[in-house]
């Protein structure tokens, strides 16, 4: 396998876990700035056969088909009967992470899958909408869905929109209503994140958008810094002697249309002044996919800026991390063996909800195609079997006959 692929990937898992130190401050001495294997091999444990059990505390013509997407492998990948891949390699490590085959969901093991479901948490841009269009079929789905009593929760990396903009747009498209407390963006649950690690009356130094900033003052936790910055000199010597805000114990940085270097000389100074002030990122999502194959540079760009500024690591409070889960569990009384996680990002969506023993499912109307599915199937390396799902549709449209009284 190309190394710097495993590379990679063991990052992933590192990133599931979260940091060594745990909360976005420097690695104490002699501790590693990055976890490689161990965390890889921790991950595979953890989203293996092993998974936790119990309470966690609080097709048809049509379809849409992804961009590199093969036609005519249904018999290769299983898409009849129910059956997975038949991997030519990688068995052992299979069975180290419980044997998911990516089966496709339908039939009598759909309606068995859901049956069993008490909670579903979807992602939702290139699974419920693309922009400001729904997906067909997308909206009656989960209608059906809520009339049988499922809760139905959305955990999104997007930092840009509050969890009340959320909901207007579910709303706005035809979604069953929804409130603020079943959404799950990273820019609350980064405001919640700050609200527990930071002692009263400590700041906040953000690079992110208004949302970002509206849901930290809904948090109760001051903060400057959104907006556009310019340098306050023309020399260097400026830019190192700009006034700092005593308060500032954290740089929080989420995704920043005027992320600048101004922004970035700032972010250092405060990180520079001791490891008592906190780094902390949305999410590490590097692309944003847009319509007609083109994308631009994510919030992880922007996060590894400031990481490789600061020579640090970042806590990440968006998926794949665990903590987004621990949010939404910290809200409802949630059993992962009754959830599933819906989403089109085998590195974010369907990482998380195996790390945290979800059920996973993917939809093809997103990022992620069978064919990383295939290759990480079919790799002896862990840390790429814990990216393969259980189970996987072209579109959320798929599980209406499953809905059908």
């Amino acid at each position: 396998m190309n190394p710097s692929l495993t590379g990679y990937y063991a990052g992933r898992a590192w990133l599931a876990a979260g940091p060594p130190n745990g909360l976005g401050r420097p690695p104490a001495a002699g501790q590693p700035r990055r976890v490689g294997g161990g965390a890889a091999s921790r991950l595979a444990n953890e989203s293996g056969g092993s998974r936790p059990r119990g309470k966690a505390g609080k097709g048809p013509s049509g379809r849409f088909r992804p961009m590199g997407a093969r036609v005519g492998r249904s018999a290769a990948n299983g898409s009849g009967g129910g059956a997975g891949f038949a991997p030519k390699r990688g068995e052992e490590a299979m069975a180290a992470t419980g044997g998911r085959r990516c089966r496709r969901l339908e039939g009598e093991t759909a309606r068995a899958v859901l049956a069993n479901a008490d909670t579903l948490l979807f992602d939702c841009d290139g699974v419920l909408w693309r922009g400001e269009a729904a997906l067909s079929g997308a909206p009656a789905a989960l209608g059906r869905l809520a009339a049988a009593g499922k809760r139905l929760c959305y955990v999104t990396n997007n930092s840009s929109r509050t969890r009340v903009a959320y909901t207007e747009k579910l709303r706005r498209l035809g979604f069953p209503p929804a409130e603020p407390r079943h959404v799950f963006g990273s820019a609350f649950c980064a405001a919640r994140y700050l609200r527990q690690a930071l002692p009263p009356g400590a700041a906040a130094y953000v690079l992110g958008s208004p949302a970002l900033a509206a849901e930290l003052e809904a948090a109760g936790i001051p903060h400057l810094g959104p907006g556009p910055a310019a340098l306050p000199g023309p020399a260097p010597a400026d830019w190192a002697q700009a006034p700092l805000e005593p308060a500032v114990r954290a740089v929080l940085v989420g995704f920043d249309e005027h992320f600048s270097y101004a922004k970035l000389c700032q972010a250092l100074r405060y990180l520079l002044r001791g490891p008592d002030c906190l780094l902390v990122g949305t999410n590490r999502d590097h692309r944003l996919p847009l319509e007609g194959g083109s994308a631009i540079p994510g919030t992880g760009c922007l996060v590894k800026a400031v990481e490789t500024a600061a020579e640090r690591e970042a806590f990440i409070v968006g998926k794949p991390s665990r903590y987004i889960f621990d949010c939404v569990a910290s809200e409802f009384d949630i059993d992962p063996a009754r959830t599933i996680m819906v989403g089109d990002r085998l590195d974010t969506d369907i990482l998380m909800g195996n790390t945290c023993g979800l059920t996973t499912l993917l939809t093809l109307t997103g990022v992620s195609t069978l064919e990383e599915v295939r290759g990480h199937q079919e790799s002896d390396c862990p840390a790429r079997q814990s990216l393969v799902p259980d189970y996987y549709v072209d579109s959320i449209a798929d599980l209406l006959p499953a809905l059908e009284d």
